[in-house]
């Protein structure tokens, strides 16, 4: 089976983003990734935003695949929101839990599997389904086994493959592997990277997401003091490496986290000979 390779985007909210992401998706469209996924905020402007970049890339016929979670959204919402998206010609939706927008007085969350047992009612097998996978553990579980067991029950329910969290130690997705084939998880888990631009951005959200940075990844990095362009420049053969690595180990394919960024993803997907 030939590997797969996607591109993650995540909705501007101003003018001046939506048409730096038009160039940008112009540039690394002519890298021909498999598809596109656009990131969503359930509840609120990131949503109609979302909907608006997936509106526009699907005129353009690009494969996008949007991010979905009900957040604050009624099964009516979320409905018709199924229902906009096949109209598009969507064909691939990332079904996940999402959080609850703040000041909403909403409790309701609903959780990844709920969701994809709710597109596969609503929609039948029309979707192809992507679920979130934590290689590091999501930082919310009770302890390794039970996150697995619960990635095992977003596929029981209907989800066709998983992206994971990004990651910088390849033994972390490896050994995760492992007990997923162990738990009886046969579905495809795709490995997500994270290219290295804005350190300190990095490591703050980091923080918030459960990725561990490597202290003697950190330690690199401040080596190289105020020198952005060496940090990237490190950042891209890193990434190159750690890519190579993964794919040579058996991952089936690779999600680049982009940023809206045209570079680093460029020069990496090059790095690796994916050109099409």
């Amino acid at each position: 089976m030939s590997k797969r390779f996607s591109l993650e985007f995540f909705p501007p909210k101003t003018i001046a983003g939506r048409e730096k992401l038009r160039g940008t998706l112009q540039q690394l469209d002519k890298l021909k990734p498999d598809f596109y996924s656009v990131t969503y905020g359930a509840g609120g402007s990131t949503r109609d935003n979302t909907i608006g970049v997936i509106e526009e890339m699907r005129e353009a016929g690009i494969d996008v695949a949007p991010h979905l979670s009900f957040g604050g959204d009624s099964d009516t919402e979320m409905s018709e929101l199924l229902d906009q998206y096949r109209r598009l010609g969507v064909k691939r939706l990332v079904a996940l839990r999402g959080d609850i927008p703040s000041g909403t007085g909403i409790s309701r969350l609903v959780y990844a599997n709920e969701l994809v047992e709710f597109i596969r009612r609503h929609s039948g097998n029309h979707f192809e389904i992507e679920v979130a996978a934590y290689p590091e553990i999501h930082p919310e579980a009770e302890h390794y086994d039970s996150d697995i067991d619960f990635l095992k029950q977003k596929f029981r329910c209907g989800a066709d493959s998983a992206i994971t969290q990004y990651f910088f130690n390849a033994d972390a997705y490896f050994y995760f592997m492992e007990r997923c084939q162990q738990a009886g998880i046969e579905q495809p888990i795709y490995p997500g990277v994270m290219p290295i631009t804005n350190f300190s951005n990095l490591c703050r959200f980091s923080a918030n997401c459960g990725a561990e940075i490597p202290r003697w990844l950190k330690q690199r990095v401040d080596s190289f003091g105020d020198d952005q362009q060496a940090i990237e420049e490190w950042g891209v053969e890193f990434i190159s490496r750690l890519s190579e690595r993964l794919l040579a180990g058996g991952a089936p394919g690779i999600h680049f986290y982009t940023m809206n960024q045209v570079e680093p993803t460029r020069s990496i997907w090059n790095n690796l000979g994916l050109s099409r």
